[in-house]
């Protein structure tokens, strides 16, 4: 894989540009993606949902997807994530009631193959995803793997997806994020979802590149129902989120799109 040009992240909602000492924050509209340097770092993050065209009073079934890229200016190994914090639109809602669920536990130590085998009724997305690693004193490698988003069930109001990658050589092992979403009350922001990413390769490695679309629609006690709806009341979505890193360094941005409500 070519390291120059710029590398894919994806983030659950959709955005991400940077925080460093101060706040710089950058909006995207009309599907323009976010760009945003600070410093060394360079980040580009894109995201919406589809279709477009929704009802304005009531919530329809969408899917989501996000897509983005980050790097350092200077081609150096970029800093770990640790934590994704990301605010959606009150218009926007997640529910799994009814689905298989997953427990983390069937998930661990297994392959891809292995995790979809283990809980593929309790899968609602799919991707991929880049981690750049490097060793002291080695030359930085790219590692692919698929992500499998499955659902981890919901208890006292909070959903939890699990979101699952595995590596081969030089990092061999799974990796498993949890994601834990609530609903909350911020204007107009309505849900907060928090993506804790473990250590990889012990710290050595960095995610550099993921993407990620959220699509399961499924019947529950005879009705049709989606793991992800919106509703468009004024023509728009929002969403923003902040991004944390090992060396403290914290990034937040926003996305805006477009939407058509439908009577």
């Amino acid at each position: 894989m070519v390291r120059s040009g710029y590398r894919q992240l994806t983030f659950l909602i959709g955005a991400i540009g940077v925080l460093v000492a101060v706040t710089v924050a950058g909006v995207a509209t009309a599907d323009a993606p976010v760009r945003v340097e600070v410093g060394n770092l360079v980040v580009i993050a894109n995201g919406g949902l589809t279709p477009k065209a929704i009802s304005k009073n009531k919530l329809t079934p969408v899917a989501f997807h996000a897509s983005g890229t980050i790097e350092t200016k200077d081609h150096t190994h970029p800093p770990a994530l640790t934590h994704v914090l990301i605010e959606g639109d009150k218009n926007v809602s997640i529910d799994t009631k009814g689905l298989p669920v997953c427990a983390s536990g069937q998930l661990q130590s297994r392959d891809t193959s292995a995790a979809k085998a283990a809980c593929d009724k309790a899968l609602v997305g799919t991707g991929t995803t880049t981690v750049e690693v490097q060793f002291p004193e080695q030359k930085p490698i790219d590692v692919d793997s698929e992500l499998l988003v499955f659902n981890g069930g919901q208890k006292g109001g909070v959903t939890t997806l699990f979101i699952h990658a595995y590596f081969s050589a030089p990092v061999t092992g799974a990796i498993v994020t949890t994601v834990k979403i609530k609903p909350i009350k911020n204007g107009r922001y309505g849900i907060l979802s928090t993506a804790t990413i473990p250590k990889i390769a012990g710290g050595s490695g960095s995610v550099t590149s993921f993407s990620l679309k959220i699509n399961r629609k499924y019947t529950f006690k005879g009705k049709k129902k989606s793991v992800i709806s919106a509703k468009c009341t004024d023509g728009k979505i929002q969403a923003k989120a902040t991004a944390q890193f090992t060396d403290g360094t914290a990034a937040t941005a926003g996305i805006i799109r477009g939407c058509t409500g439908k009577s």
